[in-house]
């Protein structure tokens, strides 16, 4: 699931770069989505695995900072990036005739810029609150479903959700294995 995840992403991330057409605010917006749903599942999964494999669920205190620090952001990156692509599709159905004004390339720089600074903003200030007051419990095997589900199952899902039902996707895709293809 992990290795599908990372290569769904950066299937959308470098056809959405090798597609003229698709160098609109919509596309910008999804190959940061993707390229934060790698760095968001990368930050536990490869650990993961290396405990499941060693059998060993030990984690140094500055690992499990580490790791909670990069964990927070991009899961609050993925949480912001998906509401400035909902205001990106809202302009683009309430004002069309404006869109191109509206979702400019200084405004769209602007959006993922603030996306950046709310999650930093965000993080020190809740995220280290939660984690230094929270107890420390064992997992329930429910609850690690759960977090499998997040960490994983959904990033890995986001690039046939939000590419593989859109036509220009699928075509700027077809282009990109096609010049593979012919260039072997």
């Amino acid at each position: 699931m992990y290795l599908v995840c990372v290569i769904g992403n950066l299937l959308i991330i470098l056809a959405i770069s090798s597609d003229s057409h698709l160098h609109t605010p919509m596309y910008f917006f999804l190959s940061n989505l993707s390229f934060t749903d790698i760095c968001f599942t990368s930050t536990t999964i490869p650990k993961m695995l290396v405990t499941i494999q060693t059998q060993s669920k030990v984690i140094t205190y500055e690992g499990c900072l580490t790791q909670m620090y990069f964990f927070m952001i991009f899961a609050e990156l993925d949480d912001l990036l998906l509401t400035v692509m909902a205001y990106d599709r809202f302009v683009a159905v309430c004002h069309p005739l404006h869109y191109m004004v509206i979702m400019n390339p200084l405004l769209c720089g602007l959006l993922l810029l603030l996306s950046w600074l709310t999650v930093v903003s965000l993080f020190y200030g809740v995220g280290l609150g939660v984690y230094f007051t929270s107890g420390t419990v064992h997992p329930s095997r429910k609850s690690s479903i759960v977090s499998v589900m997040y960490t994983v199952v959904t990033p890995m899902l986001n690039p046939f959700i939000y590419s593989l039902k859109n036509r220009d996707m699928k075509g700027a895709l077809r282009k990109l294995f096609s010049r593979g293809s012919c260039s072997q």
